[in-house]
């Protein structure tokens, strides 16, 4: 996404086939923000549209995203407002899926104060006891990065990101517009696993989570972050657990939507998914 958008092409009239378009000023269309204008300061936030590519999760599918203006000066209060209306960062990029012939993507986030564990996650809350929680601010270490390579090269090989650098790691983590911190997970000194979370005015975001791939699938280590960042989210008084993009018929994102109750934005609107929905839209 982030090597074909450079909105200063068109600006200054440079056009070709990786070239952006300028497609709206929020307030945007229905899907998008159901005519919400936002305001950033005295500006409106321009919104970009990059070129069709080819779908990483789904076949057969092409990918649009829309990106807010790289170029304007974002803060904690104006991520909250765009990460209301389906948005989400990729490193400092702020991007949602706006895809010409498909709607699978589906941005989740967990009315934590609602919060009910099943079974499972009440398990897996007791199999993680021993583990020790630090949180500390978003940086890079060769400790993190050295579990960060192992994470992606076992769960993600051939996915474009199993051969990462320091400078990747980085530029897909960290923003300096937003609070992040990386929420270790210790036993005896190991490092089993980070939760990567932005602190947001009404909630926490889920960035991204990685892990020891031998003992944290067999703790379920990716489920008990989510639980963690939910208590966390209800312990500093904050309303949500923002999940990110949510794609029923790929299997690595179905956990998302076992946190209930969980919320969908949907045809411009935050609404409760059920059982019906979630099945309705694995089909």
């Amino acid at each position: 996404m982030d090597s074909c958008f450079d909105p200063l092409k068109r600006s200054v009239g440079l056009e070709g086939p990786q070239a952006p378009l300028l497609l709206f000023v929020l307030p945007v269309c229905a899907r998008v923000a159901r005519g919400i204008c936002l305001r950033h300061g005295m500006k409106q936030l321009l919104i970009f549209a990059t070129q069709p590519q080819r779908c990483s999760y789904l076949r057969n599918e092409l990918a649009v995203n829309v990106v807010v203006d790289p170029r304007a000066s974002l803060n904690p209060s104006t991520y909250q407002q765009v990460i209301d209306l389906g948005f989400r960062r990729s490193g400092a990029t702020v991007y949602a899926p706006h895809c010409p012939n498909c709607r699978a993507c589906v941005p989740l986030r967990v009315p934590v104060g609602d919060f009910q564990p099943n079974r499972s996650q009440r398990r897996n809350r007791r199999r993680n006891g021993d583990l020790e929680t630090v949180i500390q601010p978003a940086r890079y270490t060769d400790e993190y990065f050295r579990l960060y390579a192992s994470y992606l090269a076992a769960r993600h090989p051939g996915g474009g990101m199993d051969d990462p650098t320091p400078v990747s790691f980085e530029e897909f983590l960290f923003t300096e517009w937003c609070e992040t911190v990386f929420v270790e997970f210790r036993t005896g000194g190991y490092l089993e696993g980070v939760a990567v979370t932005d602190i947001l005015p009404d909630g926490l975001s889920a960035v991204y989570t990685f892990y020891d791939p031998h003992d944290g699938v067999r703790r379920g280590l990716g489920n008990y972050a989510v639980l963690w960042q939910i208590q966390e989210a209800l312990t500093r008084g904050l309303s949500y657990l923002y999940l990110g993009y949510w794609i029923a018929a790929c299997e690595k994102m179905r956990y998302k939507n076992q946190f209930r109750p969980v919320e969908g934005y949907v045809e411009g609107q935050w609404q409760q998914l059920s059982d019906a929905d979630t099945a309705a839209a694995a089909e």
